[in-house]
């Protein structure tokens, strides 16, 4: 066996150490060549978020989504809907339309019952004149005049004249009759115009014609005692409404008739001709002023509100035996209708409000201190004439609480010498002092008092009140 030595013969050691790259053994080994860097080889790093597809927009991409790398999503079918959910979602379904179906026809019911109520009230009938006709010269009831005969305006226009009953109290089983007059229907539904002096009661009854024996009751839609004019309504249908002419057109001399129901006899017929137009007549109880017509048809007490005709079936005035009371006792042959053209917009104003808007209310009673009446009422009181001074004034008989004037110093016995610097004597002359004011404006008045012997001058402030009443 060979000496190990001589195997592995010993090596001097070197001066200077061994270079690392000459002596693999001892040196650091080199790095491992790992190849491309694996941000530039793509491995181990997450791939970018891939592009949402485009469906509808450039055309050069894919209609089919590009998911990258990954896989599509896996979308879960839709679970099978069962029988008993297909139920329950139809009535469901069921119930929500029966429940809209519900709250459109309560709204349309609603609605239709509000706009009823607005035109009841607001916009019912359309009333306007119209002009003399040309009437047909072929029909048996038109003269050579071209005009109706008195039977032929008798026919046309008495289906359209009505007979009212007032009574007091509402019980129908105790009913008492106060009175009578006439109306004439205005509209199909009902519509019936009247003088405000017919109206004086609780209940009210309208006889269309001599064989309706009970009559139909009405409902008082509003009164004017200042113009005498009253509508009433009664709830019928297909009514004949009256043909309303322009009263503008009436001539002295034209022939009329009247049509009303004198002493209860429904639908009387009087002939006579217009004696005189544009007569100012004052009303008995308001002293207020109409322009009227004047005839000398029979216009006798139950008359009242019943229709002034002119020979072509148009109702030109409406006839009140108030006026011709104030020459009854005096004159025959004098008979006065308030002219359909001053009539319409009172009757237009209480069909839509109830009342004649824009009218003021001072508070007080009164009578012109000139008149006979109020120089004896004053001697008895006093034991004394009136003095001239306050001659020219208005006697104050009564202050209402309601209104503001009674928050002043005037009271019952004094007297209003003027108005907002206006001289006032009479009732005319207190309406020309409040021309132009409204509900709200505060206005003043010149006053005097006399007490013992002695008449004692002051002023008033107060605020006039908007009347609504129709009690002017």
């Amino acid at each position: 066996m060979e000496d190990y030595k001589d195997m592995y013969p010993r090596q001097e050691e070197p001066s200077d150490p061994p270079d690392p790259r000459e002596d693999p053994i001892g040196a650091f080994p080199e790095e491992p060549d790992w190849g491309t860097p694996p941000e530039e080889s793509g491995w181990g790093v997450p791939p970018e978020e891939p592009e949402a597809p485009t469906f509808f927009g450039d055309p050069e991409k894919s209609e089919t989504p590009d998911y990258g790398w990954q896989l599509p999503p896996v979308v879960p079918p839709d679970p099978p809907i069962s029988m008993n959910r297909r139920i329950y979602t139809l009535c469901a379904v069921i119930t929500v339309l029966i429940f809209l179906l519900c709250v459109y026809c309560i709204g349309s019911d609603i609605l239709h019952g509000a706009l009823n109520g607005f035109q009841a009230d607001q916009v019912v009938v359309e009333l306007k004149t119209q002009e003399k006709p040309a009437l047909d010269p072929k029909d048996k009831e038109v003269t050579a005049d071209g005009e109706y005969t008195v039977r032929g305006v008798a026919e046309h226009v008495t289906p359209s004249v009505v007979q009212v009953y007032t009574f007091d109290g509402t019980d129908e089983a105790k009913l008492t009759l106060a009175g009578t007059g006439s109306g004439i229907i205005l509209s199909e539904d009902g519509y019936i115009v009247t003088n405000a002096h017919v109206v004086q009661g609780d209940t009210f009854k309208v006889q269309m014609n001599s064989d309706d024996k009970e009559g139909i009751k009405a409902e008082l839609i509003g009164k004017d005692v200042k113009t005498d004019l009253a509508v009433l309504r009664i709830r019928a249908k297909n009514l004949t409404p009256a043909i309303l002419g322009n009263s503008d057109q009436t001539y002295v001399g034209e022939n009329v008739i009247a049509i009303g129901s004198p002493a209860g006899l429904t639908n009387t017929v009087t002939k006579g001709i217009v004696s005189a137009i544009g007569r100012k007549v004052r009303a008995e109880q308001t002293s207020f002023r109409m322009e009227c017509i004047q005839t000398d048809a029979a216009i006798s007490p139950g008359n009242s509100g019943g229709a002034l005709v002119n020979m072509y079936g148009q109702v030109i005035g409406i006839t009140s035996s108030k006026y011709a009371s104030l020459y009854a006792s005096t004159y025959e042959g004098l008979g006065f209708a308030i002219t359909i053209n001053q009539a319409l917009p009172v009757v237009k104003e209480l069909i839509e409000n109830g009342y004649v808007s824009g009218r003021v209310r001072i508070g007080i009673t009164f009578s012109a201190a000139a008149s006979e009446a109020a120089q004896q009422e004053f001697q008895d009181k006093f034991k004394k004439p009136m003095p001239d001074e306050l001659k020219n004034s208005v006697w104050i008989a009564e202050v209402s609480e309601e209104c503001d004037i009674h928050n002043t110093q005037l009271r019952a016995g004094d007297f209003i010498l003027s108005m907002q610097d206006k001289p006032v004597r009479d009732y005319d002359s207190l309406i020309e002092a409040t021309d132009g004011c409204r509900g709200g404006d505060r206005v003043t008045a010149h006053c005097a008092r006399y007490e013992n012997g002695k008449i004692t001058y002051f002023d008033i402030s107060f605020k006039l009140e908007e009347d609504r009443s129709g009690n002017f």
